[in-house]
């Protein structure tokens, strides 16, 4: 039984942040300066998520890649982590 509820708590965390991040993004069309309270709320949410991947990541104009990484990788160990078990 334990193991169920650490499962469901890690899938359940990956969800979470895999859906901040989507937020952030759309947030970022109609916030782009990050005034908004919830901007900064998913921004301190997902940033130690993405700054490690923008920091591998080469420099683009004016793209940030990040999050489609971040949740391409987010739904790859999602996918590891239900195979393996």
């Amino acid at each position: 039984m334990p193991s169920s509820f650490i499962e469901s708590f890690i899938f359940l965390l990956i969800e979470v942040l895999s859906l901040a991040i989507l937020f952030r993004v759309l947030l970022s069309w109609v916030d782009p300066l990050g005034n908004m309270r919830i901007t900064q709320v998913l921004r301190d949410l997902t940033e130690p998520v993405l700054a490690p991947i923008r920091s591998i990541l080469p420099q683009t104009m004016m793209f940030d890649f990040s999050p489609i990484i971040a949740m391409l990788l987010l739904q790859a160990i999602s996918l590891l982590i239900r195979s393996a078990l």
